[in-house]
């Protein structure tokens, strides 16, 4: 009865963390009303959360396994948080410019099959041909949602795409490449230190090209830069952690199907943004072509 009731909580803070994460892109473009740029909102994300993941990195600086970490493990560090956390961050907000919040998450929702090619290019992993017959159908809903949203708002939403997709394919390249990091640093340790550098590209890239002062934005801007950080970055990545230690990864990666669906009804609530009945197509297909392609993955692991 304990393991039920476990599995059950453990769903539950898995879809709270999944709602909240999804709710990132929602809150950029209610940012986005108040005519401030990708960057800026992105270093009120990252100014935010910044002492948080000073303090875990405090608390956790004791944690893992500090005899196996080497000097060129720091170094490799740094360029997944350069990559992971600041390049994608980055492409995603800007894309978020030119397309609907709704799509964005669609779009990169697909990071999954992008890992496993990379598995497969760069770590000999073998690609079931299930698993390709799942990412040709989940790039068969990509293509449905977004052409139908090419023919509604234009060429725009070309460059948003593009944007997008390199969010997702770095994001994946992330995942992929410090796989053999993680169980030296530990996975609180080492996401609070790729956080931390994440952090710091965004302070410099803005010091460089913006002549905004830090202090001229809206109040609202704050406010929902406060809200992305907090409510959108630091406490899901917890929850989602505590998720797959209650109900395992694979069980987490049909949950994580909630997704795209809360992000498109927190869009409509909040954005006032309605998917077409090609789109709400294309985002089903794009579901289930994901849900079985993480499945077939943990199943192969």
């Amino acid at each position: 009865m304990k393991s039920t009731k476990t599995f059950i909580y453990g769903v539950l803070i898995g879809v709270l963390a999944v709602t909240m994460f999804s709710s990132k892109a929602v809150m950029v473009k209610l940012a986005y009303q108040y005519e401030v740029d990708a960057i800026s909102v992105l270093l009120l994300r990252m100014l935010f959360s910044f002492p948080f993941y000073v303090f875990i990195a405090f608390l956790y600086r004791n944690k893992g396994n500090d005899n196996a970490v080497q000097r060129k493990d720091f170094v490799w560090l740094v360029f997944f948080g350069f990559v992971g956390y600041y390049l994608a961050s980055y492409f995603d907000f800007v894309g978020l410019t030119y397309i609907k919040a709704s799509l964005e998450r669609i779009i990169l929702f697909i990071y999954p099959t992008i890992v496993l090619v990379f598995n497969k290019w760069f770590l000999s992993k073998p690609i079931t041909k299930i698993q390709v017959g799942a990412i040709i159908l989940t790039y068969i809903g990509v293509v449905i949602a977004f052409w139908d949203e090419v023919a509604i708002s234009g060429d725009a939403t070309f460059l948003g795409g593009i944007f997008i997709f390199l969010s997702a394919v770095t994001y994946a390249s992330y995942l992929v490449g410090s796989g053999w990091l993680i169980p030296k640093f530990g996975v609180v340790k080492f996401t609070s230190y790729a956080m931390l550098v994440s952090c710091v590209c965004v302070f410099v890239h803005y010091g460089i090209i913006n002549k905004i002062s830090l202090l001229s934005f809206p109040w609202q801007v704050y406010g929902y830069g406060f809200l992305i950080a907090i409510f959108a970055t630091v406490i899901p990545s917890f929850l989602v952690s505590a998720s797959i230690k209650m109900i395992s990864s694979s069980n987490f990666a049909i949950v994580a199907g909630v997704g795209p669906i809360s992000t498109i009804v927190l869009a409509a609530i909040f954005l006032n943004e309605k998917l077409t009945l090609l789109q709400c197509l294309g985002a089903a297909i794009v579901i289930i072509g994901i849900l079985f392609v993480s499945l077939k993955k943990e199943t192969k692991n």
